[in-house]
């Protein structure tokens, strides 16, 4: 039998009144509340810059290959359609790469083999034209995003709040339009309405009626403000290009950690000289530098609640060592070592820990929950991009932090345990 697990549990389950006991609630409660908010803290974060991800690559997509002028002009040179790549692209579905040989996180000197996580999952061809919607109560400019019968709806239709997809025109462009809520505001439109766009080709300008057959809202601003989507043949027209003729391609991936290695491969691998290809991550910094702030507030959040824990657990261990000297001397006085009897302590110290973490998780667990369902907490989406908090808990998250509370706790619980060394025998019992 383990003696120093058997006395912690009688110590832990005797239901004897004392001083000590009120000082070991509130130590549950301390580092339940600790567990909770890592959790939800976690939880938030991480749903958070998914969500403003998803938003991003939805509407852009991850990788923009283009003319090597496209980012000097919102009227590119054109490029070919017919390309090798264009649509096989999406059939990629993994790609091998060579990678340093670590051993224990050094390097080795040689190489070894490792698979992306996922593979290209979709690419589409895209072109933008700018222009001025001008109706009887306003003016406003917008850049003209044109699709194709290659678009994936599915990443948009999220965001469709009213209206339907750009019914594609037989044999002449569709005048229909999606313009974003903020849009549809300014101008007092809705869906069905309709408005003249004016543009400038050259030294003319053009006009060109369209109708409202959608309006979609993302969230964010930049995008919101200044796109809209209508048929590609119609911004082809507008540009003076030829139906085979198009600003670029957008590629979606399966995996976002792929990000870095397929730009590097499609450009490397896949694309003539004469194009290039960017990520969206590239193309706007300012957001995704944004985004990895979050990961410096997680770490210190996170931070400052284990040391709440760690703090509170020390106090109601001294606490316990302190009220238990009597006890401590007789153990010692029966030959029981110091060693042991601090197990005894760490024992009764784990059932606290534990027991906290138990409604901690019962708590940030459940507040995430009730989030992810009602969305009681809401946000400025100006200045957020998002309406809600959104939540998203993954497991592995969820595991390193309760096996990382309980390991770090018992770890810095070692020293004020060691104050069982120092009680004497004698004086113990005589103080008794």
């Amino acid at each position: 039998m383990n003696l120093p697990f058997f006395i912690a549990r009688r110590i832990a389950f005797s239901g004897k009144k004392n001083f000590s006991r009120f000082i070991i609630r509130i130590a549950i409660v301390a580092v339940a509340l600790s567990v909770a908010v890592m959790i939800a803290t976690t939880a938030f974060i991480t749903g958070f810059k998914s969500e403003i991800s998803r938003k991003i690559f939805e509407f852009w997509g991850h990788i923009h290959i283009s003319d090597t002028a496209y980012s000097l002009s919102f009227e590119p040179k054109p490029i070919e359609r017919d390309q090798d790549f264009y649509p096989a692209l999406d059939t990629v579905r993994a790609v091998a790469y060579a990678v340093p040989e670590t051993v224990f996180g050094f390097e080795t000197g040689r190489e070894t083999t490792a698979r992306s996580h996922g593979g290209i999952r979709h690419i589409q061809a895209f072109a933008h034209k700018p222009g001025i919607i001008r109706t009887k109560n306003a003016m406003e400019g917008i850049l003209l995003k044109g699709i194709g019968p290659d678009f994936d709806w599915t990443n948009l239709q999220p965001y469709l709040l009213e209206g339907n997809p750009i019914a594609p025109g037989d044999s002449a462009p569709s005048r229909d339009i999606i313009i974003s809520r903020q849009t549809a505001d300014r101008l007092q439109v809705g869906v069905g309405d309709k408005f003249v766009v004016h543009f400038v080709k050259g030294n003319d300008q053009l006009r060109r009626m369209f109708q409202v057959s959608g309006i979609y809202k993302t969230g964010l601003e930049e995008y919101d403000r200044k796109i809209a989507l209508c048929d590609i043949r119609m911004a082809q027209d507008l540009l003076g290009w030829n139906a085979n003729e198009v600003a670029g391609f957008e590629v979606w991936l399966d995996d976002l950690r792929d990000l870095d290695l397929y730009t590097g491969y499609v450009y490397d691998e896949v694309l003539p000289p004469e194009l290039l290809c960017v990520s969206i991550r590239e193309k706007f910094p300012a957001i995704f530098e944004w985004l990895q702030l979050q990961d410096y507030n997680e770490v210190v959040i996170l931070v400052l609640m284990l040391a709440v824990a760690i703090v509170n657990m020390i106090t109601a261990l001294l606490v316990l060592v302190l009220e238990r000297t009597t006890m401590i001397g007789v153990l010692k006085a029966l030959g029981e070592t110091s060693g042991r009897i601090r197990q005894v302590f760490l024992y009764h110290a784990a059932v606290i820990t534990l027991s906290g973490m138990f409604w901690g998780n019962l708590l940030g667990v459940g507040f995430c929950y009730l989030q992810d369902r009602y969305r009681f907490i809401t946000l400025n989406e100006a200045d957020y991009y998002l309406s809600y908090a959104p939540v998203q808990l993954n497991w592995l998250p969820w595991l390193i932090i309760n096996l990382g509370t309980l390991a770090v706790t018992l770890v810095f619980l070692l020293l004020p345990s060691y104050v069982v060394s120092r009680v004497s025998p004698v004086r113990a019992i005589q103080f008794k």
